[in-house]
Protein backbone atom coordinates (compact mmCIF):
# COMPACT_ATOMS: atom_id res chain seq x y z
CA UNK A 1 0.00 0.00 0.00
CA UNK A 2 0.98 3.89 -0.39
CA UNK A 3 2.77 5.29 2.36
CA UNK A 4 1.37 7.42 4.94
CA UNK A 5 3.89 10.19 4.60
CA UNK A 6 0.99 11.37 1.98
CA UNK A 7 -0.80 12.00 5.42
CA UNK A 8 0.76 15.12 5.68
CA UNK A 9 0.34 16.24 2.37
CA UNK A 10 -3.57 15.58 3.26
CA UNK A 11 -3.65 17.16 6.20
CA UNK A 12 -2.78 20.74 4.30
CA UNK A 13 -5.98 19.91 2.99
CA UNK A 14 -8.58 18.96 5.42
CA UNK A 15 -11.71 18.60 2.92
CA UNK A 16 -9.68 16.16 0.90
CA UNK A 17 -7.98 14.34 3.83
CA UNK A 18 -10.96 11.43 4.56
CA UNK A 19 -10.79 10.99 0.70
CA UNK A 20 -7.35 10.48 0.46
CA UNK A 21 -6.78 8.06 3.27
CA UNK A 22 -9.31 6.03 1.82
CA UNK A 23 -7.77 5.81 -1.78
CA UNK A 24 -4.37 5.32 0.12
CA UNK A 25 -5.27 2.62 2.65
CA UNK A 26 -7.46 1.00 -0.67
CA UNK A 27 -10.49 1.46 1.69
CA UNK A 28 -9.17 -0.36 4.38
CA UNK A 29 -9.05 2.40 7.04
CA UNK A 30 -12.34 2.43 7.70
CA UNK A 31 -11.98 -1.19 8.91
CA UNK A 32 -9.38 -0.05 11.30
CA UNK A 33 -11.93 2.42 12.99
CA UNK A 34 -14.28 -0.85 13.43
CA UNK A 35 -11.95 -2.64 15.33
CA UNK A 36 -10.87 -0.02 17.22
CA UNK A 37 -14.40 0.78 18.47
CA UNK A 38 -15.83 -2.96 18.82
CA UNK A 39 -12.65 -3.53 20.95
CA UNK A 40 -12.88 -0.11 23.19
CA UNK A 41 -16.57 1.41 23.12
CA UNK A 42 -19.60 0.59 24.62
CA UNK A 43 -22.63 2.52 26.27
CA UNK A 44 -21.24 4.51 29.31
CA UNK A 45 -18.13 4.11 28.77
CA UNK A 46 -15.78 7.67 27.99
CA UNK A 47 -12.87 7.52 25.29
CA UNK A 48 -9.87 10.31 24.94
CA UNK A 49 -8.78 10.08 21.15
CA UNK A 50 -5.45 11.42 20.75
CA UNK A 51 -4.74 13.10 17.11
CA UNK A 52 -8.32 12.40 16.21
CA UNK A 53 -8.10 14.38 12.75
CA UNK A 54 -10.86 14.37 11.03
CA UNK A 55 -12.60 11.92 13.60
CA UNK A 56 -13.14 8.57 11.93
CA UNK A 57 -11.95 6.98 15.03
CA UNK A 58 -13.79 9.30 17.39
CA UNK A 59 -17.71 8.70 15.29
CA UNK A 60 -16.82 5.08 15.17
CA UNK A 61 -16.63 4.83 18.62
CA UNK A 62 -19.83 7.62 19.22
CA UNK A 63 -22.02 5.01 17.40
CA UNK A 64 -21.57 2.71 19.99
CA UNK A 65 -22.74 4.51 22.47
CA UNK A 66 -19.49 6.03 23.94
CA UNK A 67 -19.20 9.52 25.24
CA UNK A 68 -15.88 10.46 23.29
CA UNK A 69 -13.41 13.40 23.42
CA UNK A 70 -11.45 14.04 20.38
CA UNK A 71 -8.25 16.14 20.76
CA UNK A 72 -5.96 17.30 17.82
CA UNK A 73 -4.23 20.85 17.37
CA UNK A 74 -5.23 20.96 13.69
CA UNK A 75 -8.03 23.29 13.47
CA UNK A 76 -8.91 22.28 9.74
CA UNK A 77 -9.42 18.88 10.72
CA UNK A 78 -11.38 19.44 13.94
CA UNK A 79 -13.28 21.72 11.57
CA UNK A 80 -14.28 18.43 9.24
CA UNK A 81 -14.64 16.41 11.91
CA UNK A 82 -17.27 18.90 13.71
CA UNK A 83 -19.14 19.18 10.43
CA UNK A 84 -20.05 15.25 10.41
CA UNK A 85 -22.93 14.29 11.86
CA UNK A 86 -22.62 12.13 15.10
CA UNK A 87 -24.26 8.75 14.46
CA UNK A 88 -25.66 6.37 17.07
CA UNK A 89 -26.48 7.03 20.74
CA UNK A 90 -22.94 8.65 21.75
CA UNK A 91 -21.40 11.97 21.93
CA UNK A 92 -18.37 13.46 20.93
CA UNK A 93 -16.74 16.47 21.64
CA UNK A 94 -13.73 17.94 19.43
CA UNK A 95 -10.83 19.98 21.71
CA UNK A 96 -8.04 21.71 20.00
CA UNK A 97 -5.47 20.35 22.10
CA UNK A 98 -1.86 18.71 22.31
CA UNK A 99 -0.79 15.41 23.88
CA UNK A 100 0.97 17.45 26.43
CA UNK A 101 -2.58 19.47 27.89
CA UNK A 102 -4.68 16.39 28.60
CA UNK A 103 -2.81 16.22 32.06
CA UNK A 104 -4.62 19.76 32.34
CA UNK A 105 -7.69 19.18 30.92
CA UNK A 106 -8.61 15.30 31.86
CA UNK A 107 -8.42 14.23 35.61
CA UNK A 108 -6.73 11.27 36.65
CA UNK A 109 -8.56 7.94 36.65
CA UNK A 110 -11.55 9.55 34.49
CA UNK A 111 -11.83 7.42 30.68
CA UNK A 112 -12.60 3.74 30.07
CA UNK A 113 -10.30 3.94 26.95
CA UNK A 114 -7.80 6.10 25.58
CA UNK A 115 -7.25 5.07 21.54
CA UNK A 116 -5.16 6.38 18.52
CA UNK A 117 -4.80 6.46 14.94
CA UNK A 118 -2.34 6.99 12.95
CA UNK A 119 -1.25 10.03 15.31
CA UNK A 120 2.11 8.03 17.25
CA UNK A 121 4.19 8.27 13.73
CA UNK A 122 4.11 11.93 14.02
CA UNK A 123 5.68 11.76 17.53
CA UNK A 124 9.21 11.56 18.04
CA UNK A 125 10.19 8.66 20.85
CA UNK A 126 10.28 11.18 23.90
CA UNK A 127 6.81 11.95 23.06
CA UNK A 128 5.64 8.74 22.73
CA UNK A 129 6.60 8.11 26.47
CA UNK A 130 4.91 10.83 27.36
CA UNK A 131 1.60 10.14 25.76
CA UNK A 132 2.16 6.46 27.09
CA UNK A 133 2.36 7.64 30.81
CA UNK A 134 -0.16 10.27 30.65
CA UNK A 135 -2.36 8.05 28.98
CA UNK A 136 -2.27 5.25 31.53
CA UNK A 137 -2.50 7.81 34.14
CA UNK A 138 -5.59 9.20 32.77
CA UNK A 139 -7.29 6.31 32.72
CA UNK A 140 -9.49 3.85 35.47
CA UNK A 141 -8.17 0.60 36.54
CA UNK A 142 -9.05 -1.52 33.63
CA UNK A 143 -9.26 0.57 31.37
CA UNK A 144 -7.96 -0.05 27.93
CA UNK A 145 -5.33 1.46 25.66
CA UNK A 146 -5.58 1.09 21.84
CA UNK A 147 -2.55 2.37 19.16
CA UNK A 148 -3.33 1.88 15.51
CA UNK A 149 -0.53 3.13 13.23
CA UNK A 150 2.31 2.39 10.57
CA UNK A 151 5.09 -0.31 10.81
CA UNK A 152 7.76 -1.32 9.12
CA UNK A 153 7.44 -4.95 8.04
CA UNK A 154 9.91 -7.81 9.87
CA UNK A 155 10.52 -9.65 6.99
CA UNK A 156 13.64 -8.69 5.61
CA UNK A 157 13.63 -8.72 2.20
CA UNK A 158 9.77 -7.12 2.85
CA UNK A 159 11.18 -4.40 4.97
CA UNK A 160 14.23 -3.37 2.60
CA UNK A 161 11.08 -3.24 -0.20
CA UNK A 162 9.52 -1.37 2.10
CA UNK A 163 11.82 1.14 2.87
CA UNK A 164 12.90 1.84 -0.45
CA UNK A 165 9.28 2.32 -1.59
CA UNK A 166 8.90 4.90 0.96
CA UNK A 167 12.18 6.93 0.81
CA UNK A 168 11.10 9.28 -1.86
CA UNK A 169 7.89 10.00 -1.48
CA UNK A 170 9.44 10.73 2.57
CA UNK A 171 11.78 13.27 0.17
CA UNK A 172 8.60 14.92 -1.35
CA UNK A 173 6.48 15.26 1.60
CA UNK A 174 9.15 17.22 3.34
CA UNK A 175 9.58 19.33 0.10
CA UNK A 176 5.67 20.20 0.32
CA UNK A 177 5.23 20.40 4.19
CA UNK A 178 8.57 20.39 6.13
CA UNK A 179 7.17 17.82 8.40
CA UNK A 180 7.53 13.65 7.95
CA UNK A 181 6.22 10.63 9.64
CA UNK A 182 8.03 7.57 10.49
CA UNK A 183 7.05 4.34 11.18
CA UNK A 184 6.36 3.31 14.94
CA UNK A 185 8.89 0.52 15.93
CA UNK A 186 9.06 -1.31 19.33
CA UNK A 187 5.37 0.35 20.24
CA UNK A 188 3.76 -2.94 21.94
CA UNK A 189 7.15 -3.02 24.26
CA UNK A 190 6.83 0.62 25.68
CA UNK A 191 3.22 -0.05 26.53
CA UNK A 192 4.70 -2.89 28.17
CA UNK A 193 7.33 -0.70 29.94
CA UNK A 194 4.79 2.43 31.09
CA UNK A 195 2.85 -0.37 32.63
CA UNK A 196 0.41 -1.88 30.80
CA UNK A 197 -0.88 -5.74 31.20
CA UNK A 198 -2.18 -8.04 29.07
CA UNK A 199 -0.67 -6.28 25.79
CA UNK A 200 -1.50 -7.80 22.17
CA UNK A 201 -0.19 -6.69 18.81
CA UNK A 202 -2.01 -7.31 15.95
CA UNK A 203 -0.19 -6.89 12.55
CA UNK A 204 -2.56 -6.16 9.19
CA UNK A 205 -2.02 -5.02 5.83
CA UNK A 206 0.74 -7.32 4.65
CA UNK A 207 2.68 -6.58 7.72
CA UNK A 208 2.59 -2.56 7.28
CA UNK A 209 0.54 -2.03 9.98
CA UNK A 210 0.06 -2.30 13.74
CA UNK A 211 -2.51 -2.19 16.67
CA UNK A 212 -1.09 -2.44 20.13
CA UNK A 213 -3.90 -3.20 23.09
CA UNK A 214 -2.97 -2.55 26.48
CA UNK A 215 -5.02 -2.79 29.87
CA UNK A 216 -4.08 -0.37 33.02
CA UNK A 217 -2.78 -2.25 35.74
CA UNK A 218 -1.92 -0.74 38.97
CA UNK A 219 1.82 -1.77 39.05
CA UNK A 220 4.14 -2.40 36.18
CA UNK A 221 4.43 -6.04 35.99
CA UNK A 222 2.55 -6.86 32.63
CA UNK A 223 1.85 -10.24 31.15
CA UNK A 224 1.88 -9.82 27.02
CA UNK A 225 1.11 -11.69 23.90
CA UNK A 226 1.02 -11.32 20.04
CA UNK A 227 -1.27 -12.12 17.99
CA UNK A 228 -1.57 -12.25 13.96
CA UNK A 229 -4.69 -10.27 11.90
CA UNK A 230 -5.27 -10.11 8.77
Amino acid sequence: MSSFVWMKVLESAPERYDRGVHRLSRGRIDDVYRRIAERVAAPARTILDIGCGTGGVSLACAARGAEVFGIDLDAGMLEVARAKPVPGDGTVTFLQLAAAEIEDRFPERTLDAVVSCLAFSELSPEQQAYALKIARTRLRPGGELLIADEVAPRSGARRAWYHLRRAPLIALTYVLTQTTTRPVAGLADAVRATGFREVTETRIWEDTFVLVHGVRAEAAGASASTEEGS
